[in-house]
């Protein structure tokens, strides 16, 4: 249920990249399989956009590969938690994960991690976004300039309700600014790789000043011991919960 909200919130997403990738001229089918195959909102809807405007196939998969890199980051930041895993749930949940997946999943050090709920929430988030697409692949076709009802919104939308609950230290809030500042400068420049460049920047200043400030210091003191690093024990339980 924690996967919901981010569910609804995306589907206008999902019916303008549908409605979009008839418009670049793919058919209803490739439209569908696009969300299917790729599941990734931003890279869809720029590789769609690529398309339309007669790039090369080059060009858009580093495109793509840009604007998806911080899927790396995610990956790295969950890798002591996944690592513990069955190969067959390391694959799926590498397919599934999202921002909003890593939203709700990555909670802290303080929570354990439940690779159930972890598919149920990104299990939940795929399945919304395929009926959302193909709800813009049905309304595409009946209805005109779909693209200028704002549905475009919802990006925004959906980033700032994933945000906003996690400013809880000023470490996070400066990391924050600075991603949000040099994500608007590398736009006006028109940098591909700005959305790396702007969260990477923000990462290495929000971990700058909880060092400088002690905060990491002040926050280890009062954390329990950490279960990102689990031992062979439990390893062997995360294994067995699993299989």
């Amino acid at each position: 249920m924690a996967v919901m909200p981010l569910t609804i919130a995306v589907i206008p997403w999902g019916i303008l990249a549908g409605s979009f990738a008839l418009e670049v001229g793919l058919t209803g089918l490739q439209s569908q399989a696009m969300s299917a195959i790729i599941f990734a909102g931003s890279a869809q809807l720029v590789a769609l956009g690529m398309i339309k405007a007669g790039v090369g196939l080059s060009g858009i998969l580093i495109t793509t590969l840009l604007i998806t890199s911080r899927h790396v980051l995610y990956a790295m930041a969950m890798r002591n938690r996944i690592s513990p895993l069955p190969l067959k749930w390391r694959l799926s949940l590498g397919f599934l994960l999202t921002d909003e997946l890593f939203a709700i999943a990555n909670h802290g050090q303080q929570h354990k991690f439940d690779p159930w709920y972890a598919l149920g929430g990104g299990f939940t988030f795929y399945l919304g976004w395929n009926i959302a697409t193909f709800i813009g692949i049905i309304a595409g076709q009946n209805i005109d300039n779909l693209g200028e009802l704002g549905l475009d919104f919802a990006i925004a939308a959906t980033f700032i309700a994933i945000v906003v609950p996690t400013v809880t230290k000023p470490s996070v809030l400066i990391c924050v600014l600075v991603s949000l500042v040099l994500a608007v400068v590398c736009a006006v420049l028109g940098l591909q790789s700005g959305l790396l460049i702007a969260s990477l920047s923000g990462m290495i200043a929000g971990y700058s000043y909880a060092k400088l400030t002690g905060e990491l210091q002040s926050e280890s003191q009062h954390s329990e011991p950490n279960p990102l690093q689990p031992d062979d024990a439990s390893k062997q339980a995360a294994n067995k919960d699993v299989q």
